[in-house]
């Protein structure tokens, strides 16, 4: 009964200090889930507006065959995928593999450490790899775009697109598919009728050739600073639960202590009542 009662306090001593970690990585990610939140806001407006830039300069062009608006038939598909590059973030990067698994035919450069060890022994065709990007990794990306970009204008590449995952909110966040070349022209004849009378300088074409690589570029970044706000979430979330799985688990370990003790307790005064009567 002794020893079963030691390895239960020992059990609670166990607990209560893995409590201790979760709850501080649980503090650690809730602080940089806010720094990280306040970079994507900043950006996501940028690049928002430059999204609707673009859409406006195409419904302006009635024909156009720029080479950054066909797909090339002959060329490969690229995916661009974000994962992270520490774990302990739930299933964050596990939703990511699932959907890369369909994409058995695309050639895939894979940024985070955790996805470039995932991919390394699977029969995937890898481009690249990326790991331990900084938060101002602006630099790193537009060399990633850049290759990509001077790819599709040799006709190497059919498309470009990114997976990664969405930032909803600091509960939801799913991940998706973007594509980024060849830029295609959103249904909307309301805002065709808003923006038929703007001017475009330089004209037709040749603003497109400046305005897309930059399209390009912000839209990568921009899409990863969502991935690392989700993480940052996802990894709050994971140890959260965490948190509150080993109190839970601290509190059933007490009451199981305290139940050997009471019967040990109960056994000890059974055994001197015993004593005590054969003594008379």
């Amino acid at each position: 009964m002794a020893a079963g009662k030691l390895a239960i306090k020992a059990r609670i001593r166990s607990v209560d200090s893995t409590k201790k970690i979760t709850k501080a990585m649980q503090l650690v990610a809730t602080s940089k889930l806010k720094k990280q939140k306040a970079y994507m806001e900043e950006n996501r407006e940028y690049a928002k507006y430059l999204r609707e830039s673009i859409q406006d300069i195409l419904r302006s062009l009635d024909t156009s065959d720029h080479p950054y608006l066909r797909k090339h038939e002959n060329g490969k598909k690229l995916l661009i995928v974000f994962t992270s590059d520490m774990g302990l973030c739930g299933g964050y990067n596990a939703n990511i593999y699932r959907l890369l698994e369909q994409e058995k035919d695309s050639e895939i450069f894979m940024i985070g450490s955790r996805g470039s060890s995932w991919i390394a022994n699977k029969d995937y065709d890898l481009a690249g790899n990326m790991t331990n990007l900084e938060d101002e990794c602006y630099s790193e990306l537009c060399t990633i775009a850049d290759e990509a970009l001077e790819r599709y204008e040799n006709g190497e590449l059919s498309e470009i697109r990114i997976l990664f995952t969405s930032f909803v909110n600091s509960v939801t966040f799913t991940p998706e598919f973007v594509t980024l070349l060849p830029v295609e022209k959103e249904a909307g004849e309301q805002e065709k009728k808003d923006t038929q009378d703007t001017i475009f300088e330089p004209a037709g074409d040749q603003i497109l050739n400046t305005l897309v690589p930059m399209y390009v570029r912000s839209l990568l970044y921009s899409y990863y600073l969502q991935t690392k706000t989700s993480e940052q979430a996802s990894r709050r979330m994971a140890m959260e639960n965490a948190t509150d799985n080993a109190e839970e688990l601290k509190e059933t370990l007490e009451l199981q202590f305290n139940q050997a003790r009471q019967a040990a307790i109960t056994q000890e005064i059974t055994e001197i009542i015993g004593g005590a009567n054969a003594i008379e």
